[in-house]
């Protein structure tokens, strides 16, 4: 999900490029390379005001910030899942929606997937979503388990049978309890944003079988799997749509001979969204009202998608974006695809804390 890379502890600073110090500023706090290379420098240009932009790499270094208080920032992008906590914690204010009329563009679908989290679409903005589902090597897992290989199916990444031949030539899963454990629930029939303790008990299926396949799993990374599926490391990696969309134009552009996919598997997926939100406690609120309607434009919003490979919820959108962008069913899912999605709630701190207890068992072999 852009949603959940592992915790770097460190916050980079970008460079910005405005050189009065003196102008009005703007404090961005984004995903690392998640935003088109000139989205900040056309909106510095247009309105004059500076875009000091940091960025992380998990929704756990954003929330630390958020939930301390004085985080510093004017717009954040949280993914809606982590928002949907903060929102209750009362870190975010309602959004004055007179100050965003490109909010005219978006996909009213795609709204009602965050009802779960911001009912009324009360606190924040879709800025881009995806699916997480698994990125392959197209020869190598064919030359491990055959033509019949099921690249379509959670099979190919929870069954023990397969895993055991596929770790030969490498499987990476995303480092992210609240990625996996529900991909894992809903692969066993289950709820996926279960809140009964009983399924993440110690002896519960889903904690068996994420126990069952570990041990073929050679790395729990959240972006590293990019480049190893990329340069033919790997050929199995459980990830984000554009993430593996990016590890397959990197391939093709390095002319290496790797031939990656993206596969949505038959038994549904999560879908997820990371969203523009304004911190209560923000300094500057109007430059934040104004950079997230430059970004609800449909022409800036296109050349974003182009540039970091995942779809954005604005219809308007859509016509001009890269065809390449528009047409590909791995970024753009198809309306029978769509129906097996599945949106995560809040589950409750409890749930929570169980997550994360049983993850770090999991990765540690215990």
């Amino acid at each position: 999900m852009r949603q959940f890379l592992p915790i770097a502890g460190m916050v980079c600073a970008l460079g910005t490029t405005a050189t009065s110090v003196s102008a009005e500023t703007l404090k961005f706090f984004n995903w690392s390379d998640y935003i088109a290379e000139d989205t900040v420098e056309r909106f510095e240009a247009e309105t004059g005001i500076q875009v000091i932009q940091d960025v992380f790499d998990s929704n756990e270094v954003l929330e630390a910030k958020l939930l301390a208080g004085n985080s510093g920032y004017d717009l954040v992008v949280p993914t809606a899942s982590f928002m949907g906590r903060q929102i209750q914690a009362g870190v975010f204010g309602k959004l004055d929606k007179a100050k965003l009329p490109n909010l005219k563009h978006l996909d009213p679908e795609l709204l009602s997937f965050l009802e779960a989290v911001d009912p009324g679409n009360q606190f924040g903005v879709p800025y881009l979503w995806g699916t997480t589902g698994i990125g392959y090597n197209v020869d190598k897992v064919k030359e491990v388990l055959g033509e019949d290989a099921p690249v379509n199916s959670w099979d190919l990444v929870f069954n023990p049978d397969n895993m055991a031949k596929l770790q030969k030539c490498g499987v990476m899963f995303l480092d992210s309890p609240d990625e996996l454990y529900p991909l894992t629930l809903n692969y066993l029939g289950k709820n996926p944003n279960s809140r009964n303790p009983q399924d993440y008990a110690l002896d519960s299926e889903a904690v068996k079988l994420l126990k069952d396949v570990r041990p073929y799993v050679s790395q729990f990374h959240s972006s590293q799997y990019i480049s190893a599926l990329a340069n033919g490391d790997i050929c199995v990696a459980i990830g984000w749509s554009g993430d593996v969309i990016q590890a397959q134009d990197r391939a093709i552009e390095a002319d290496n001979g790797v031939n990656i996919e993206y596969s949505i598997p038959k038994e549904g997926t999560q879908i997820w969204f990371d969203m523009l939100a304004i911190p209560k406690e923000a300094e500057n609120k109007e430059a934040a009202y104004k950079f997230m309607n430059f970004l609800l434009r449909p022409e800036v919003i296109a050349d974003v998608s182009n540039y970091v490979a995942y779809a954005n919820p604005n219809l308007d959108a859509m016509d001009l974006q890269d065809p390449d962008i528009s047409s590909n069913e791995g970024i753009y899912p198809s309306d029978e695809v769509k129906k097996k999605l599945f949106a995560q709630k809040v589950r409750g701190l409890k749930i929570e804390r169980l997550m994360v207890r049983l993850w770090t068992d999991i990765k540690t072999g215990r």
